[in-house]
């Protein structure tokens, strides 16, 4: 038989009943797993069982007392037959205890944590819930932290993370299927929705593109996101990603599915619409004069962080006279010396800011810190001084990169984005700029998120599509949900 590796290679293989050829047959499948633990216990002095587990994923206490102290005290009656059945109904005190006749479930569950029980003349074996490898905890995400709100976060084990998200929707509505991905790693996924939200259409369409993955393994939902997003080379999100459950209850309540993939804490949404980008996970617990103020500065920082460079170079390169004239001769003045041609420079200081950037988040957060304060102002300030760049350009591109943290969830596409402004402006002038931005436009309204318009709140613009995109109102105006789930009413008008 040729193995790929995965579990399913042995799905035609059964149990003998004969206890010895059985548990030779684990240990040669598991022969170079120097964690794979076996027990042998008689129970009732007569039938010969094995216990297989794997050595630090089972809660030993657990196991010790719901398992193997149940089968070495029980008690069998004379002439009774001791089945898996029998041992299952009658001996074993663990809450989950499941008969399989299949190899696939059997190394299934001994690879995930339970304890797989067999017994001398049987072809089935017992799955019991022993699981105790240990997690992080619940703790508030490091990327998502809030002043006010829930301090909760995701875990890497998905039992607790579908857990988490079913004690935020105490409802029968609350749906989660589940499904394996990964030849090697046959990854647990969990889809969840609210069944009475959800589009029939887009739930199926998921699960057509969660089908066609085909892959070793799954570590991350980024690998599941990169297989099954609409414009796969898009700089554009199409998909959502958060590490905190009060947020996926709230995009189920709007009729979204979510994808909750074991070992990683980061649970993927869809669909995900472009006025998402600007939302912050604080809005929502803060009076909404504040969060709607917040917003607009997110929209205005986008178009900051996009267009100042670019727009600053376009000036200086092609269109000097329309600068005023005192902040022109300031320009003139404080660039005699520059070596560098402005765009040069312009690029040149992007990527050292990307730099400082990345550096200040892979490093210690004490050094990080100093990293930030020795680059932006010893080093900026130095440069001035020798003259290598001019301080008009030095202020625009670190306001460009200020203004970019606003919006952390487009902080990867508008790097690429002030790069292609800067030297569409460096060859065009306001031209290119203009152009460029036309052609942004029309991309952003041709994408889709799984069926939805990416755009779907701007499509046709009024009050109640736009009350959660462009600002934040009041929770007493928003009476209806987003268009592409089966029930659009989220409040009663009745008081």
């Amino acid at each position: 038989m040729v193995l790929s590796g995965s579990v399913n290679d042995y799905k035609d293989v059964k149990l003998s009943g004969k206890i010895s050829s059985d548990i030779a047959l684990f240990k040669s499948i598991f022969s170079r797993d120097a964690v794979l633990r076996t027990r042998e216990i008689l129970v009732g002095g007569v039938t010969r069982c094995y216990l297989i587990f794997m050595d630090g994923m089972v809660n030993s206490a657990s196991q010790g007392e719901t398992v193997v102290e149940a089968l070495i005290e029980a008690k069998i009656p004379a002439g009774q037959k001791v089945s898996c059945e029998y041992i299952a109904q009658n001996i074993l005190f663990a809450n989950e205890v499941n008969e399989t006749a299949s190899l696939p479930d059997m190394l299934r569950a001994i690879l995930y944590g339970d304890t797989l029980l067999i017994a001398d003349g049987s072809t089935t074996a017992l799955t019991i819930n022993t699981k105790g490898w240990r997690t992080r905890g619940i703790k508030e995400p490091d990327s998502e932290r809030v002043l006010q709100g829930p301090r909760e976060g995701f875990d890497e084990a998905a039992m607790f993370n579908v857990a988490m998200i079913r004690r935020k929707l105490l409802t029968p509505d609350l749906c989660i299927e589940f499904m394996r991905i990964g030849r090697r790693s046959d990854t647990p996924i969990f889809i969840c929705y609210l069944g009475s939200l959800v589009r029939e259409n887009m739930l199926k369409e998921l699960k057509a593109r969660l089908e066609k993955i085909d892959i070793d393994g799954i570590l991350d939902s980024n690998y599941i996101a990169e297989c099954i997003r609409d414009n796969k080379y898009s700089l554009l999100k199409t998909m959502g990603s958060t590490e905190r459950p009060d947020i996926v209850a709230a995009r189920l309540l709007e009729g979204r599915i979510a994808l909750v993939v074991d070992g990683t804490p980061v649970v993927l949404t869809i669909p995900y619409l472009f006025s998402e980008n600007f939302q912050s996970d604080e809005d929502y617990y803060i009076n909404f004069t504040l969060a709607s103020f917040a917003r607009v500065l997110r929209w205005l920082s986008f178009f900051i962080t996009v267009s100042v460079p670019g727009v600053f170079v376009a000036l200086v390169t092609h269109h000097f006279e329309l600068l005023p004239t005192h902040f022109a001769l300031t320009v003139a003045r404080l660039r005699v010396g520059v070596p560098i041609a402005s765009v040069v420079e312009c690029l040149a200081l992007i990527f050292a800011f990307e730099i400082l950037k990345e550096a200040g988040l892979r490093m210690p957060q004490n050094l990080g810190h100093a990293l930030g304060v020795v680059g932006g102002l010893v080093v900026g300030q130095a440069a001035v001084e020798a003259g290598i760049i001019s301080a008009p350009m030095l202020i625009a591109v670190a306001f460009s990169a200020i203004s970019g943290l606003m919006i952390p969830r487009m902080m990867s596409a508008i790097f690429y984005f002030r790069i292609l402004v800067v030297i569409a402006c460096a060859v065009w002038g306001l031209l290119g700029y203009f152009a460029l931005a036309s052609v942004f436009v029309i991309r952003v309204f041709s994408i889709e998120s799984f069926g939805v318009d990416y755009t779907e709140s701007f499509a046709a613009p009024r009050f109640q599509t736009l009350k959660d995109s462009l600002f934040r109102a009041p929770w007493n105006f928003m009476k209806t949900r987003p268009i592409f789930n089966k029930n659009r009413v989220r409040k009663s008008s009745k008081k």
